[in-house]
C-alpha cells in the first residue's frame, strides 16, 4: 500500500538538498511533488502536476461511482419496462453501468480539475509565506525511514504526516 508523506521545507535551497537526499535513498523523482509560490524558481525540482494540485482524482472517483449506480438503475429500468417490445437481457444492465461509470468519471473530472485539492488548501498560507510543500509517495513500510531521514538531516523541515493512502486515480 502506498502512502503520501507531506512536509514543509523552509526554502527552495533546502528543497533541492532534500530531493538529492531522497534520490540517494532510492526514491524516484516520479514519486516526489513540490508545490511553491508562483514567484519561486523551482527549475530542477519535481513540480506537482494537475493531478496533485487539483481535485481531479477525488471528483472522478465519486463521479464514477454515481454514474455506475445511475447506469445500473437505468439498465434495470429498461429490463423491467422494455421499450417498444424489444427483448433486453442482463448484459444491458452491465453495459449501462459501465457507460454510466465512464460518463460520470469524465464529467466529474472536468469539474474537479477546476478546483484546488482540499488537502493542499491547509498549506496555502505557508506556501504564500515562502515555504515549500513537498509530497512523496512511498510504500507504507518506508514512511518512517524517510521521515527520520528528513528530520535528521534537515531540522527546518516540518513533517506534516501522511495520507492514509496514495490516490489510485488516475
Amino acid at each position: 500500500m502506498q502512502r503520501r508523506l507531506y512536509f514543509l521545507l523552509p526554502d527552495i535551497e533546502t528543497t533541492h538538498k532534500v530531493v538529492e537526499k531522497l534520490l540517494l535513498a532510492r526514491i524516484s523523482e516520479d514519486q516526489m511533488y513540490v508545490v511553491a509560490r508562483h514567484s519561486a524558481d523551482t527549475s530542477g525540482l519535481p513540480e506537482a502536476g494537475i493531478t496533485e494540485t487539483s481535485h481531479l482524482a477525488g471528483a472522478a472517483e465519486r463521479g464514477a461511482a454515481a454514474g455506475a449506480v445511475t447506469g445500473v438503475v437505468a439498465g434495470l429500468t429498461a429490463l423491467v419496462f422494455p421499450p417498444a417490445g424489444i427483448a433486453i437481457g442482463g448484459g444491458v444492465v452491465a453495459a449501462t453501468g459501465l457507460a454510466g461509470a465512464g460518463f460520470g468519471a469524465w464529467m466529474s473530472s472536468m469539474i474537479g480539475i477546476r478546483h484546488d485539492n482540499p488537502q493542499l488548501e491547509s498549506y496555502q498560507e505557508a506556501i504564500d509565506n515562502g515555504q515549500v510543500l513537498m509530497m512523496v509517495d512511498l510504500p507504507a513500510d518506508r514512511v518512517e525511514e524517510i521521515e527520520n531521514t528528513v528530520r535528521d538531516n534537515y531540522p527546518g523541515a516540518d513533517i506534516q504526516g501522511t495520507d492514509p493512502h496514495k490516490p489510485a486515480f488516475p
